[in-house]
C-alpha cells in the first residue's frame, strides 16, 4: 500500500502501549552520551525526505558534523514503527500529533517533538454516495479506522453540523480494505486518507463532502525523540534539524535537482512522480523553519492539541486509570502547559527549528 498506513492499527496499538512503556526507558532517567541512534519512518508522502536524505548522503553530512551515526530505518508497517519506538528500539520515529499523545505519551514514555514537518491539507477526507451535503451522513454506517484521526475528522466534521458522533454508526475497518468495502454499493459514507482516498473518490456517485483542508494544521505529521536521549545528545537534535530543512530546500526547488529528489522520493515510497506530486499538493509541508518555530509557538497549537486530547479521552485512549483529558501533560515553547504539569510526556520544542531558521546548526 502506498503511502497510507501512517493512521492505521490505533486499536491495536491502544491495547499494548502501556505494557510496552512500562518495560522501556523512561523518558525521565538520565542517559550517558551515545553516538549512534535509529530513527524509524514509514511511508507516507510529508516523511519521505528523511529516507531520501539518507540516501542521498545528507543524513551523513550532517551525522557526520556532530560527529554521530544516524540510522533511518523503515518499518513496512506505521504501527509497528510507533510500537518499536514505545518500546525503546527506536532512539525516534514519524508520527502523528495525536499518535504521539495517546500511545508513547499516554503510556508514560516522555517524548519531545523537534520537527514539526507537515500538516494534513486534503490527504484525509469524508466520503458519501449520493450526496455533496455533509449533513446527509446522519444516520449512516461510516467506515474507517476506528480511533485513528479519521476518526478525529470525522468529529469535526460532524461537529460543524451540529452532530455528535452518536448521530452515525462507525464501522471499523482496516486501511488495507477500506478502499475494496467502499465499492460495495451497499456501503455509502467512508472516512479515508491518501492514497485510498483517491482511489474512493473515483467510485461512481461518490462526494467527498469534508477534509483535512477544512482544518487546516490539527492533522501534523512529526518527528519525535527520546525526551532523555535528546537530553543527553543536544547534537542529535541539531542534526536532524540540519538534515530536515537542507532536503526541504531541495525538494521545493522547480529546477531538475528538485524535480530528481522529488522523483526518487516517489520511488522509495514505490509509486510514480505524477501519484506523489499530488500528494505532497495536498500535504502542507513546513519547508521554511521560521514558519515551523511560528506554528509551535502558536496559540493555535494549544488550542489544537486541546481538541486532541479531549477527543481521545472522549474515545477512552488515555487508558483506563485516567480520570480526565488533564491526565497526560503537554509543554510547549514560552512555558504554556496543558493537563497535569506533574506529568507531562509530551513536549513540543522548537529549539532545533529555531537553530535552523537563525542558521546556527
Amino acid at each position: 500500500m502506498l503511502m497510507g498506513v501512517r493512521h492505521a492499527g490505533k486499536i491495536a496499538l491502544m491495547l499494548c502501549a502501556m505494557l510496552i512503556a512500562a518495560c522501556s526507558p523512561s523518558g525521565s532517567e538520565q542517559q550517558e552520551p551515545r553516538t549512534e541512534f535509529n530513527i524509524g519512518w514509514s511511508i507516507y508522502a510529508g516523511w519521505m525526505p528523511w529516507p531520501y536524505a539518507q540516501q542521498a548522503g545528507i543524513v551523513k553530512k550532517w551525522a557526520d558534523k556532530y560527529g554521530i551515526e544516524i540510522n533511518f530505518v523503515q518499518v513496512n508497517d506505521y504501527v509497528e514503527s510507533v510500537n518499536q519506538y514505545t518500546a525503546g528500539k527506536l532512539d525516534g520515529v514519524t508520527v502523528t500529533n495525536m499518535d504521539t499523545l495517546t500511545i508513547p505519551a499516554a503510556g508514560g514514555k516522555d517524548t519531545t517533538a523537534i520537527i514539526v514537518g507537515d500538516y494534513s491539507n486534503g490527504n484525509d477526507g469524508i466520503l458519501l454516495k449520493g450526496s455533496n451535503d455533509l449533513a446527509a451522513i446522519q444516520g449512516r454506517d461510516v467506515y474507517l479506522v476506528e480511533l485513528s484521526v479519521s476518526h478525529y475528522l470525522l468529529a469535526r466534521g460532524l461537529e460543524t453540523k451540529g452532530m455528535p458522533l452518536t448521530a452515525v454508526n462507525t464501522v471499523n475497518t482496516s486501511d488495507a480494505d477500506i478502499a475494496g468495502a467502499f465499492s460495495s454499493p451497499d456501503i455509502t459514507a467512508a472516512v479515508a486518507w491518501n492514497p485510498q482516498l483517491a482511489t474512493m473518490r473515483d467510485t461512481a456517485n461518490t462526494n467527498l463532502v469534508f477534509s483535512s483542508a477544512d482544518i487546516p494544521g490539527e492533522i501534523i505529521d512529526l518527528l519525535v525523540v527520546d525526551t532523555a536521549t535528546l537530553k543527553a545528545n543536544p547534537n542529535l537534535g541539531k542534526a536532524l534539524a540540519g538534515i530536515w530543512y537542507e532536503t526541504m530546500a531541495l525538494m521545493q526547488q522547480d529546477s531538475e535537482a528538485g524535480r530528481e529528489a522529488r522523483a526518487a522520493m516517489a520511488k522509495l515510497a514505490g509509486t510514480t512522480p505524477d501519484v506523489f506530486d499530488d500528494q505532497l499538493s495536498t500535504t502542507y509541508l513546513y519547508a521554511d523553519p521560521a514558519a515551523a518555530v511560528e506554528a509551535t509557538r502558536s496559540p493555535a497549537l494549544v488550542e489544537t492539541m486541546t481538541r486532541v486530547r479531549d477527543f481521545s479521552f472522549a474515545q477512552g485512549l488515555f487508558g483506563q486509570g485516567a480520570r480526565s483529558a488533564d491526565a497526560v501533560g503537554m509543554s510547549f515553547p514560552g512555558g504554556t502547559v496543558l493537563g497535569d504539569p506533574d506529568n507531562v510526556t509530551l513536549r513540543f520544542d522548537d529549539t532545533y527549528m529555531q537553530m535552523a531558521a537563525e542558521g546556527a546548526l
